[in-house]
């Protein structure tokens, strides 16, 4: 609303009003030929018209100064209701208490967004709010940690985490879903992005969700394998073990029939070993709850190495230890950790001894920008084809003659049950960000 426009229309009014009042008492005067009344009354017009003038003037003014101080966001100005005239201090107290009003209506605003912000930023879905130039009007902290960025103000940016990111990114249209794939400094994922469309502050701009789905993915695999051994071990355990017991007891009558002896020995060596073989899978779905607690990170990692140097194939091998701080403490089950550090260390230690190359291994800890716990295992041996690194992760796959395809299934499971998560870093360029030199790094993150 055009306040000074409307008030200098208001004054021109009340001018010509003055005026014609004005006129009508001079002509009156001149009529009665009183010269002396008729200077009087010119006079006290003149001044009154000169007093109104001035007085719309300032309230003009003061509006103005009001308004615009308001448009500026600068609420830092008050005018004074003491020493003066009595229509200037009714002018003062309404401009205080629309300033007050105003105030009060922009704190509340900006409670109201902080609250919002807090509430956007506590979900792991990530936020993005885009305009029609590609500039970030809003994101969350879920947003730039999918994304792998510290600072995201415009879709350009997402170049740098890959073309096909920003492609999809910023061609994505409202009501669709589209799937990429990316690389960052914290690992690989898979992504989704969902846009809508919406108005803000009047114009058109779109939230596109992001959200990681290998999580997901993962985790009801993850799912489905556990039942799926459930159901298998119980219904192998009922058949196994009745044989094996009825195998041991029947070898202690059959006297010296040779034939008979050799096949229940056989019989009952075959079903020990399934039974055994049964009870390896059964520890991927019986793992313990975990009751974590605060330990140091260095404390835990020199007893891994001095475990790890005893191992059989160590040959010339060093570990190395890499605790960035010293005193880093992490808050998880200590005793399922350093199962899931064994576990990665052995494999270590075998893929080197194996190949016969590389001959060293690296125990690193630090904390990342997001103040997670980052623990890393890695070796400068001869690496994980891209064929084989897609299925390790998968209970029972295994590439060892010996291997029975458990072990990295179950470090991913205690990982995911301590709320953390185990990945391999398989684009050798995040190798070279993170440890130059190491062909294979198995991270554990706890959140």
């Amino acid at each position: 609303m055009k306040l000074v426009p409307l008030l200098n229309s208001v004054k021109t009014l009340a001018g010509m009003l003055i005026i014609a009042a004005t006129g009508a008492i001079a002509m009156l005067m001149w009529t009665r030929s009183d010269w002396l009344f008729l200077i009087l009354v010119c006079i006290v017009l003149v001044v009154e018209i000169w007093i109104m003038y001035a007085m719309y003037g300032k309230n003009a003014k003061k509006l103005a100064f009001t308004f615009d101080s308001i448009s500026n966001n600068d609420f830092s100005f008050k005018f004074s209701t003491e020493n003066v005239g009595h229509t200037d201090r009714i002018v003062n107290e309404y401009l205080n208490r629309i300033h007050q009003v105003l105030q009060k209506a922009r704190n509340e605003a900006r409670e109201r967004e902080k609250f919002y912000e807090v509430i956007i930023n506590s979900v792991n879905t990530g936020i993005v709010v885009i305009d029609g130039n590609g500039n970030v009007q809003q994101k969350n902290d879920s947003a730039l940690r999918l994304l792998g960025l510290s600072v995201f103000t415009h879709c350009l940016q997402l170049k740098r985490v890959g073309e096909e990111v920003y492609e999809k990114f910023s061609t994505i249209k409202p009501g669709e879903k589209v799937i990429t794939h990316v690389q960052t400094e914290v690992g690989s994922g898979t992504l989704s992005f969902i846009a809508s469309s919406a108005v803000l502050n009047g114009n058109n701009v779109r939230v596109i969700v992001v959200n990681d789905i290998d999580n997901e993915l993962s985790e009801n695999e993850m799912d489905s394998w556990i039942k799926l051994i459930r159901v298998l071990t119980h219904e192998i355990m009922n058949s196994i073990t009745p044989i094996a017991s009825l195998s041991g007891t029947l070898l202690g009558k059959t006297g010296d029939e040779k034939a008979v002896k050799e096949g229940l020995e056989i019989i009952h060596k075959t079903g020990n070993e399934l039974i055994s073989f049964v009870e390896n899978y059964r520890k991927f779905t019986h793992i313990p709850t975990p009751q974590p607690s605060l330990f140091y990170v260095a404390e835990m990692a020199s007893r891994m190495k001095e475990i790890a140097m005893r191992q059989e194939g160590i040959g010339n091998t060093s570990i190395s230890l890499d605790i960035t701080p010293e005193d880093l403490l992490v808050y998880a089950d200590e005793k399922l950790i350093s199962n899931v550090m064994t576990n990665l260390l052995k494999n270590a230690v075998q893929a080197i001894s194996e190949s016969g190359r590389g001959s060293e291994i690296l125990i690193s800890a630090y904390s990342d920008s997001q103040d997670r716990v980052v623990i890393e295992v890695s070796d400068d041996g001869p690496g994980i084809p891209d064929e084989v690194a897609s299925h390790i992760f998968i209970p029972f796959f295994t590439t060892k003659q010996s291997g029975s395809g458990v072990g990295l299934s179950l470090a991913r499971q205690i990982m995911r049950m301590s709320g953390g998560s185990l990945t391999l870093l398989r684009d050798r360029a995040a190798h070279e960000k993170s440890r130059t030199g190491y062909t294979t790094t198995f991270r554990l993150t706890f959140e």
